[in-house]
C-alpha cells in the first residue's frame, strides 16, 4: 500500500528539480505532481550555496547543450527575476589575461562568445580594463556586459511557491529509502511514507547516481563531490572590486579558477578553489563520510582522474590549507588585495559527474530508462539555465509526450 499515487514524482528539491516541477505544472496542469526533498526545505545544497551569477554563456563549446541553453536561459532568468520582484543586477564581468600564454585562450573565449550569441563581448587593453575595474591588472581582458547577479535561493523559493499554487505538492524531510519499479508504476519509499507514480524524474544532484542505482539502473558515471571554498573581502576593502573579475580558465577542467564576485547583497566573494570533498555534502574540511569516500575510491574513473590531474589536485589542496597561497592566486587579478583584507567565507559542493575513463563530464547529461529519467550531470550554468533545462527535461520525458 502507498500513501498516495501521482502521475509524476520528482526526487530532489534543488533548482533543477523545482524548474522541472514548475514546467510540468505550467504545461500539464492536469497531472498530479509530487516533489520529494530529503531536507527540511528546498535549495539546501548546491542551489543555496552558489555565487548567484547569471552566466552569459561565453565559456561553453559551441553546439553543446550548455551553450544552447545558457544564453537563452540567462535571458529567461532575468525576465523571471524582473517579473517576480527578485533582486538582480546586470553588472557585467571581465575575464583577465595576466600572462602572454593566456592571450590566445582569451581570444578563443571571444570566438566562443560570438558563436554562442553572447551580446556585446569585446576585447580591451589595460587602459579600458582600468576604466572598468580600476584595481584589476592584466595584459588584456574580455568584457562580458550581459553577466548578471541574483539570489538563487529566492529564485528557488519562487519556483516552489508557483508550483504549489498550480497544484503541485512538495514534501520535505522525506529522504528516499528505496525505489521499486513495475511495468506501469514506480514506488518510492521515504522516511515520510510510500508514494507511487507512473513516472519518476531523478534530480537528486549529489546523490543522483545513487538514486539511479536504487532504481535498478547502472549509470555510466559517478558523482564526485568537489568543495569550493570562499573568502570574503572585508567591507572596508570591498571597493577593490566593482563587479566580477575572472581569470582565463584552464581548458582541462570544468572549473573557472579563483575569482572575485560582487553578490547581490553587496558583499564581495573571493574564490572558490576546487578540492575533492570526503563527504557528498562536505562543506567543511573536517567533514567525512566513509561510505561517500569508499564509493569514490572504488570507482575506476577516480584513479584515472587522479593519475591525470594529481599535480593540479595537490595545488588546490595546498591553496585550501594556505591562505597566503590563496591570496597570491587572487593577486594575479587584483594586486592590491592583502591577507588581512580577507575573512573566511562560505563554501559549496559541486556534483561533478566522472566517467569510468577518468574524464570529468563537461556537458549536461540525462539518461532515460523506461518510466524514469535520471538527471546525472547539471553543473554550472544549471542555475542560470534552469528554466530552459526544465523545459528540455520535460520535452524528453516519455510520459509527458
Amino acid at each position: 500500500m502507498t500513501d498516495s499515487r501521482h502521475d509524476v514524482i520528482i526526487v530532489g528539491g534543488g533548482i533543477v528539480g523545482l524548474a522541472v516541477a514548475l514546467e510540468i505544472t505550467r504545461r500539464f496542469p492536469h497531472l498530479n505532481l509530487l516533489v520529494i526533498e530529503k531536507e527540511d526545505r528546498v535549495a539546501r545544497h548546491q542551489s543555496g550555496h552558489n555565487s548567484g551569477v547569471i552566466h552569459s554563456g561565453i565559456y561553453y563549446k559551441p553546439g553543446s547543450l550548455k551553450a544552447k541553453l545558457c544564453v537563452a536561459g540567462a535571458a529567461a532568468m532575468v525576465e523571471f527575476c524582473y517579473e517576480h520582484g527578485i533582486p538582480h543586477r546586470a553588472c557585467g564581468k571581465v575575464i583577465v589575461a595576466t600572462s602572454e600564454e593566456e592571450l590566445h585562450p582569451l581570444e578563443e573565449l571571444r570566438r566562443r562568445g560570438e558563436a554562442n550569441g553572447v551580446p556585446g563581448v569585446r576585447l580591451v587593453g589595460p587602459p579600458e580594463l582600468r576604466d572598468l575595474e580600476p584595481r584589476a591588472s592584466g595584459l588584456a581582458a574580455l568584457v562580458v556586459p550581459s553577466t548578471s547577479i541574483t539570489d538563487y535561493a529566492q529564485v528557488c523559493g519562487k519556483y516552489a511557491e508557483l508550483t504549489v499554487q498550480r497544484g503541485g505538492a512538495i514534501l520535505t524531510s522525506a529522504e528516499v529509502i528505496s525505489i521499486k519499479r513495475g511495468t506501469n508504476e514506480v514506488v518510492v519509499e521515504t522516511r515520510r511514507g510510500s508514494f507511487s507514480a507512473a513516472y519518476l524524474i531523478n534530480c537528486a544532484g549529489l546523490f543522483s547516481d545513487r538514486i539511479s542505482r536504487m532504481a535498478g539502473d547502472e549509470p555510466e558515471v559517478m558523482i564526485a563531490p568537489f568543495r569550493g571554498e570562499y573568502y570574503d573581502l572585508i567591507p572596508e576593502r570591498s571597493s577593490l572590486v566593482r563587479a566580477l573579475i575572472y581569470p582565463v580558465p584552464d581548458p582541462r577542467f570544468p572549473f573557472l579558477g579563483v575569482h572575485f564576485t560582487r553578490r547581490i547583497s553587496g558583499r564581495v566573494d573571493a574564490g572558490p578553489n576546487a578540492v575533492l570533498a570526503f563527504r557528498r555534502e562536505g562543506y567543511r574540511r573536517t567533514d567525512f563520510n566513509l561510505t561517500d569516500l569508499a564509493s569514490s575510491l572504488a570507482f575506476p574513473g577516480f584513479w584515472r582522474m587522479a593519475a591525470k590531474h594529481w599535480r593540479s589536485g595537490l595545488d588546490e589542496v595546498h591553496r585550501s590549507f594556505s591562505k597566503p597561497v590563496f591570496v597570491r592566486a587572487l593577486q594575479r587579478l587584483v594586486p592590491e588585495v592583502r591577507e588581512e583584507d580577507l575573512v573566511a567565507g562560505g563554501s559549496g559542493v559541486r556534483a561533478q559527474a566522472l566517467k569510468r575513463d577518468g574524464t570529468l563530464v563537461d556537458d549536461f547529461q540525462f539518461a532515460q530508462s523506461g518510466n524514469m529519467m535520471h538527471v546525472l550531470n547539471v553543473p554550472s550554468p544549471a542555475a542560470t539555465a534552469s528554466l530552459l533545462i526544465g523545459r528540455a527535461i520535460v520535452d524528453i520525458a516519455a510520459i509527458l509526450r
